[in-house]
């Protein structure tokens, strides 16, 4: 990894630091739901506390309409839009509809089913407790609700909401590079198509062609050479008699 690597991996990370400390300073939106009216106060008063923007609502039935997910009074009430909210936190028990049935109207809902839902309840019953987990509950608080609760229940939905905003970031990165990638394939081989290699190799095929008769051509002086070698050595052959028989000056004094 080079240094200008670095030095960009360790920017993106504070980027991300600076990112995610903004996103703890946001303002989140809690719907509140409890039929007692003081126990409604005081988790109000907790969230204020804890900076969050707080609606509070009596039953469950009123936060149904509220969300928008009430078809009965969708179709008698005009409404301007449904309420966004970051976070439901339910009374258990309620007349009308307990915190339980709430619950599964919540998780039943494309548009809500990723919110968390924290259930509430004075009552520590163990089935109870796990019923709701089991059905998707954020968490189940036993009453009296304390401010470490709220502070801690806040840190972790912001938590949450940042590292999935984050992921579906990252998955948009993904697509868009894969996208890219194969729109980059699908010009390289556009480009290969309209540019043939097969001209090249017919064309330098005529080289080696008009190469080979130099070769032929080279061929008649070597025969000649073996002639004029071949006529050199039988002259030698045929004088070297001629100098055998050849009688000397000595030779012919003798004789007379």
């Amino acid at each position: 990894m080079t240094s200008v690597d670095m030095l960009s991996m360790h920017t993106d990370k504070l980027q991300s630091f600076k990112r995610f400390e903004h996103h703890q300073e946001e303002e989140l939106h809690v719907l509140a739901v409890d039929d007692s009216n003081i126990d409604r106060k005081v988790i109000e008063r907790l969230l204020k506390i804890s900076s969050c923007k707080v609606t509070a609502v009596d039953s469950g039935k009123r936060a149904l309409q509220l969300l928008g997910l009430d078809v009965d009074y969708n179709k008698t009430c005009s409404s301007s839009g449904a309420l966004k909210v970051n976070m439901i936190i339910t009374d258990y028990w309620m007349p009308g509809m307990t915190g339980y049935e709430l619950l599964k109207k919540i998780k039943e809902s494309s548009l809500f089913k990723e919110i968390p839902v924290v259930i509430m309840s004075s009552e520590n019953v163990l089935p109870r407790i796990n019923r709701c987990l089991e059905e998707g509950a954020e968490d189940f608080l036993v009453k009296p609700v304390q401010l470490s609760d709220v502070k801690r229940l806040k840190n972790h939905i912001i938590r949450d909401d940042y590292l999935h905003q984050q992921h579906q970031i990252m998955a948009d990165i993904k697509d868009s590079a894969i996208s890219n990638k194969r729109k980059l394939n699908d010009s390289s081989s556009d480009l290969i198509d309209i540019v043939p290699s097969s001209p090249v190799s017919t064309i330098s095929s005529p080289v080696s062609t008009i190469s080979s008769p130099s070769s032929t051509l080279s061929s008649p002086t070597s025969t000649i050479s073996s002639i004029s070698m071949a006529s050199s050595t039988k002259s030698s052959m045929i004088e070297s008699p001629s100098r055998r028989f050849r009688p000397t000056t000595d030779e012919i004094l003798s004789l007379i």
